[in-house]
């Protein structure tokens, strides 16, 4: 099933099943009023969102629409929690490497997870707002998992099997506020503002062969200001979904539709690119001996999607433009 949330006066928006075509979808109300609401009741919401799915893949549901993903929210407005981890070791060592911090002893053994915000996420063609460039604003493009109910102490095999559908997002980072803010001890708040997700939300059986392994094995793609930025592959991830989510569990439940993020997506092979501003300045940092590629700015663009093998677009797209607020 593709799922994913209309705009609507709710903070949670409205719940929609979305056609393979991405063009046509159904309200999905009489199930649930949303996203989150369906997630909670899972056991009930997904046969009958099945069958709505069905009926709308044969022609024959109700209240058909044609779809234009600029009036969609993310597909998951809000939730109870959000924990970003990061399971890209190169990820890890240029962003550490740029604040002049070593790398855990643990990089390999140990996965890096944070609770960051998930009271409201952006629609994925917002603005992303700024009040201050020196802030230094960077996108990160990543794949997420939302789960449903998961026990603590779970392990990372079992975890695997609490993984309900499948975004992307855009871990929006303010570079300038991070190095002052982990030198206090207390872990990232400010130097991570609201963050996007995209617009289709995919239960696994969508992603066929390129799920497997924990991983999501296809190019996650991202334009900055229409130019190719890169297109490294999410299935290189040091740490899968399962470990990932399986840490975050060790000392509590996690609710039904809570958000797990990968962290940015980030290959070693230089020719892909790289997913977030930080890691293109490191490497240019490295090879040239100083950076070249400025932080966003007021009015550009960033554009993330994810293609599977015939081309076509699995999530929709995230393209959000940086605005200047004061």
């Amino acid at each position: 099933m593709i799922l994913g949330s209309l705009q609507s006066s709710s903070l949670d928006g409205e719940l929609i099943v979305i056609h393979p075509n991405r063009k046509q979808a159904v309200r999905a109300t009489g199930i649930a009023p949303n996203l989150r609401e369906a997630l909670e009741h899972w056991s009930e919401s997904e046969p009958k969102l099945k069958e709505l799915d069905k009926s709308l893949r044969a022609g024959s549901a109700k209240g058909v629409f044609d779809l234009q993903e600029d009036k969609m929210h993310s597909a998951l407005p809000r939730t109870w929690m959000f924990a970003d981890g990061s399971a890209f070791i190169h990820h890890i060592k240029l962003v550490r490497k740029a604040r002049n911090a070593e790398p855990p002893e643990t990089l390999y053994t140990v996965p890096l997870i944070y609770q960051a915000e998930s009271g409201r996420f952006l629609a994925p063609r917002a603005d992303i707002p700024q009040v201050d460039f020196s802030h230094g604003t960077d996108f990160e493009a990543e794949v997420g998992v939302i789960v449903d109910h998961v026990p603590m102490g779970i392990s990372a095999e079992e975890a695997l099997q609490k993984i309900r559908l499948f975004v992307l997002i855009n871990d929006v980072s303010l570079r300038g506020l991070i190095p002052a803010e982990l030198a206090q001890g207390f872990g990232f708040f400010v130097s991570k503002p609201n963050k996007a997700l995209s617009p289709f939300a995919l239960t696994p059986d969508e992603l066929g062969s390129a799920w497997r392994d924990g991983r999501v094995h296809l190019p996650l793609r991202v334009e900055l200001n229409g130019e190719f930025f890169g297109r490294a592959n999410a299935g290189e991830m040091h740490f899968h979904f399962g470990q990932l989510i399986a840490h975050a569990a060790q000392t509590r439940d996690i609710a039904a539709g809570s958000l797990i993020g990968s962290g940015t997506v980030a290959n070693e092979d230089p020719s892909v690119g790289s997913s977030c501003l930080a890691e293109k300045r490191t490497i240019e940092q490295i090879n040239k001996g100083k950076p070249e590629t400025p932080f966003m700015k007021s009015g550009d663009r960033v554009k993330i999607w994810m293609e599977d093998s015939k081309g076509q677009s699995l999530f929709g797209t995230i393209e959000q433009k940086v605005e200047a607020i004061r």
